[in-house]
C-alpha cells in the first residue's frame, strides 16, 4: 500500500499500486552530450575494478607466501569490492546505453539494501584489518596465538552479516514512505537522501535513523581504526632502528589512505547537515566511495606491498 496525492483532495490517498510503481533514475541525464564518453568510461572502470580486484582475490588464495591473516582479510576485502560495484555499475551502464532509466519498487529497494550492506560490511571490515595491524605490531609474539583461523573466520563472518538487520529495518522504514508527485531520482542509483526527498510527509524520523545507523557503521568502526592506529604510531616510534620504522609505517599506510577515502566520503554524504545536501554534491561524494575506492584499492594495496607485487610477478610467469 502506498500513498499518492491526488489533485482534487489535500490529503494522500491510500492506493494499492505496488506492483507497478517506478523510479526513474536520472543519473547523468542532464548531459546527453557526455553519453558515451560517460559509458565507456564506466565500463572501463568497472572491467578494471573486477580485474584487478580479482587479481588479487586470486594470489592471496593461490601464493604460499601470502596465507598470512592480513592478506585473509585483504582477499576478503577485495571480494567485497567486486560485489559493491556489482550493484551499482551494471544498472548504470544499462541505463547509460538504452536511456531506459525506470527501476521498478522491488529493485529499488533491493539496490538500497546491498549498497548500504555492503557499505557497513566494508566499513567493519576495515576496522578489523586494523585491529589485526594492531596485533601484529603491537604485540608480535602472541599475533599467530591471537589472530588464529578460527577468529579471521568469525570476524570476517561478523563484519558480513552484522550490518543486515540494520540495513534490512532502514529500507523497510525507507520504502513505506508515501511517495507524492514525481518519482524522479536524481541519482545514479537508489540511495537514501534523494529518495527521503520525494517523500510527501514528515521524513524526520528517518533522517533520525540514517543518523544512527551512519554512526553505528561509520562513526563507531573509524573511532574503533583512530584508537587501533594510536596505538600502532606510539609503538613504532619506539621501534630501535629507521629501518624497522619504515617497514612499520608502508604496511599500515595503505589501509589508512583506504580508510581516509572511504569513510570520510560515505561519512560527509550520510552524516552532513540536510540543508547542505545538494543533488551534485551526493552524486560526486556517490562516485567516490561507490567507485573511485573500490578502482584505487587494489592500486594502493599492491604498489605499495612488496609480497603482493612478488606473488603478482610469479602469476604472471606462470
Amino acid at each position: 500500500m502506498y500513498l499518492f496525492q491526488d489533485e482534487s483532495q489535500d490529503k494522500p490517498q491510500e492506493a494499492n499500486v505496488t506492483a507497478s510503481l517506478e523510479f526513474v533514475l536520472l543519473g547523468f541525464a542532464d548531459k546527453p552530450h557526455l553519453r558515451w564518453f560517460l559509458f565507456g568510461l564506466f565500463l572501463s572502470i568497472y572491467i578494471l575494478i573486477l580485474m584487478s580486484n580479482g587479481i588479487i582475490f586470486l594470489i592471496t588464495k593461490l601464493d604460499p607466501a601470502l596465507q598470512s591473516p592480513m592478506y585473509f582479510f585483504l582477499s576478503n576485502f577485495s571480494f567485497l569490492e567486486m560485489c559493491y560495484v556489482s550493484v551499482t555499475l551494471p544498472r548504470m551502464l544499462r541505463d547509460l546505453g538504452t536511456q531506459r532509466r525506470r527501476i521498478p519498487l522491488v529493485a529499488c529497494a533491493t539496490q538500497m539494501f546491498f549498497v548500504l550492506e555492503l557499505a557497513g560490511t566494508e566499513c567493519l571490515l576495515l576496522s578489523v584489518m586494523a585491529y589485526d595491524r594492531y596485533v601484529a605490531i603491537c604485540h608480535p609474539l602472541h599475533y599467530p596465538l591471537i589472530m588464529n583461523h578460527r577468529l579471521c573466520v568469525q570476524l570476517v563472518i561478523g563484519s558480513w552479516i552484522t550490518c543486515i538487520p540494520f540495513q534490512m529495518g532502514q529500507t523497510y522504514q525507507i520504502f513505506s514512505l508515501p511517495f507524492c508527485g514525481s518519482k524522479e531520482i536524481n541519482h545514479f542509483f537508489c540511495d537514501i537522501p534523494p529518495l527521503l526527498k520525494l517523500a510527501c510527509v514528515d521524513t524526520s524520523v528517518n533522517e533520525m535513523l540514517v543518523y544512527i545507523v551512519a554512526v553505528l557503521f561509520v562513526i563507531v568502526p573509524f573511532l574503533l581504526i583512530l584508537g587501533s592506529y594510536s596505538k600502532i604510531i606510539s609503538t613504532i616510534l619506539k621501534l630501535p632502528s629507521a629501518a624497522s620504522r619504515s617497514k612499520a609505517f608502508s604496511t599500515c599506510s595503505s589501509h589508512v589512505m583506504v580508510v581516509v577515502l572511504f569513510l570520510g566520503s560515505g561519512s560527509i554524504t550520510y552524516l552532513r547537515p540536510k540543508s547542505s545536501h545538494t543533488e551534485e554534491t551526493d552524486k560526486v561524494l556517490s562516485l567516490f566511495y561507490t567507485i573511485l575506492t573500490p578502482l584505487l584499492n587494489p592500486v594502493i594495496y599492491s604498489l605499495r606491498n612488496k609480497d603482493v607485487i612478488m606473488a603478482l610477478r610469479k602469476l604472471l610467469c606462470k
